[in-house]
């Protein structure tokens, strides 16, 4: 979204695949609905080792039909915005229509979106970059106050326009605006903070395992021509810069498999 990125002509598709590589989806780990071997009590090890069979989660799959946090001012600034950042075009879906949306509604609404394994007690000065997530809010609440914040900001200097009712230039020009962080809120969350996390987790959503609600039907892995959860790929290891010619397959396989 940067005017640099924009000056330099980086093709859009490549920039996401980037991100897809070089991010970390933090929040998809944090979908099951236990612990695993992270909840069991501390104990000394002699003579063994530090993990039990049976113990680790598998992950639990986004289930299909309704919304399980956000409200529908929620879902409709949250569908605006992340088409913003990944529209559509030839190559591939945009980020709601692979499903990014219903992925941030079932992050938000689990153990991520209740920070779960954040840090959250005081005290809450502002810190650098490196120190990572800062506030007082889980995830959820973070993203609840941010949006409610973000559209009391558009709707006063856009005449009582919600985001999704702004023309894409203006849509483009407040995300940049957040992603500067000149685009001034009410309260303690500042408009850059949000739009790194957002970013961020739209990124995971859209490149994600689709058992997590986004990446509808391993599309994105299409695009960028990765071959998902495949069980062996020794016959590729020294196929370099070459195509690995499968279908993309997820944690629970392909739409076209059937159980016999």
């Amino acid at each position: 979204m940067s005017d640099e990125l924009g000056k330099q002509g980086i093709d859009r598709r490549r920039l996401l695949a980037l991100g897809a590589v070089l991010g970390t989806t933090a929040a998809t780990g944090a979908v099951a609905s236990h612990d695993g071997m992270l909840g069991g009590p501390s104990e000394t090890l002699t003579n063994s080792l530090p993990w039990r069979d049976g113990l680790t989660d598998a992950p639990e799959a986004a289930s299909a039909g309704g919304w399980r946090f956000l409200n529908s001012g929620e879902i409709a600034f949250l569908t605006a915005a992340v088409d913003r950042l990944i529209p559509p075009d030839p190559t591939g879906p945009s980020a709601s229509e692979a499903g990014v949306v219903t992925f941030l509604d079932r992050q938000l609404a689990g153990p991520y979106g209740n920070g779960a394994h954040f840090y959250l007690e005081g005290p809450w000065g502002k810190g650098s970059e490196s120190q990572g997530y800062q506030s007082r809010f889980t995830p959820a609440q973070f993203y609840r106050h941010a949006i409610a914040a973000i559209e009391t900001a558009v709707g006063h200097a856009e005449g009582g326009k919600t985001f999704k009712d702004l023309p894409a230039d203006r849509q483009d020009a407040y995300l940049k605006k957040m992603e500067s962080g000149d685009l001034k809120l009410d309260g303690s969350i500042t408009s850059k903070s949000f739009f790194t996390m957002f970013l961020q987790n739209v990124l995971e959503g859209y490149f994600s395992d689709p058992i997590y609600g986004g990446n509808k039907g391993g599309s994105a892995w299409a695009m960028i021509g990765f071959p998902g959860a495949h069980y062996d790929y020794s016959e590729w290891v020294t196929a370099y810069n070459k195509p690995v010619p499968v279908q993309p397959v997820g944690l629970r396989g392909r739409l076209d498999w059937s159980r016999s």
